[in-house]
């Protein structure tokens, strides 16, 4: 039996981008359009009505910009996934974007193949950065000073310490298992003890906590 298609809405202000990425979707068994919106109030009304999977959604709109709206969203329809697929690459948006709650960001020259494989990540409950924002994160995390004796409180065993270390780099399930020589079951099972032992409900918020406590 054939796996439901994702749903997916598109929110973005730009008319002839969403039409790009309409083209896109429309057509991919894997995929079901079921919406576009052009800001963010609109883009609210719409996963009410629609209950999408994934929000494809730019950070720079009208009457309600990105940010607002991602934590909109995650307060009130916390089983819909947020991409943010924008133009904005500068530090201070990415860490917005993920600390409101969206679990991937995709700047907008990404390809085809690189969108379809973060709006399938993020359906599954993965998270999905692009290397250059993987990147800044990464740095980031370096600069910020651990929280002292929270590690230990966690009872993170090493393999999972491993697989967050991998996770928090933006890697997907299939590849910390071909990392760690491991099947993506497996992986998929270590995830979920992560994100109970931190207290999370997905892969972002992990590799945030990961950091402040000291595991990065």
């Amino acid at each position: 039996m054939n796996a439901k298609p994702v749903r997916v809405l598109i929110a973005d202000d730009q008319a002839l981008f969403r039409e790009a990425l309409r083209a896109l979707l429309v057509g991919r068994s894997e995929l079901e359009l079921v919406g576009e919106a052009s800001d963010g109030l609109e883009a609210i009304g719409m996963v009410d009505a629609q209950a999408p999977d994934v929000v494809l959604l730019d950070l720079k709109m009208p009457r309600l910009d990105g940010i607002a709206t991602i934590r909109r969203l995650r307060a009130e329809y916390p089983r819909t996934k947020v991409l943010v697929l924008t133009t904005f690459d500068d530090d201070e948006l990415i860490f917005d974007g993920l600390r409101a709650g969206a679990v991937g960001y995709l700047l907008k020259d990404a390809t085809a193949e690189r969108l379809l494989e973060a709006i399938l990540a993020v359906a599954r409950g993965e998270s999905f950065l692009q290397p250059t924002v993987a990147a800044k994160v990464i740095a980031e995390f370096s600069r910020l000073p651990p929280r002292p004796g929270g590690a230990s409180e966690l009872g993170l065993s090493t393999r999972e310490r491993e697989v967050l270390k991998l996770l928090a780099a933006g890697a997907t399930n299939k590849e910390i298992g071909r990392t760690l020589l491991l099947a993506e079951g497996t992986v998929k099972n270590h995830v979920t003890n992560i994100l109970t032992k931190l207290g999370v409900t997905d892969r972002t918020q992990a590799a945030l906590k990961a950091r402040d406590v000291g595991l990065l």
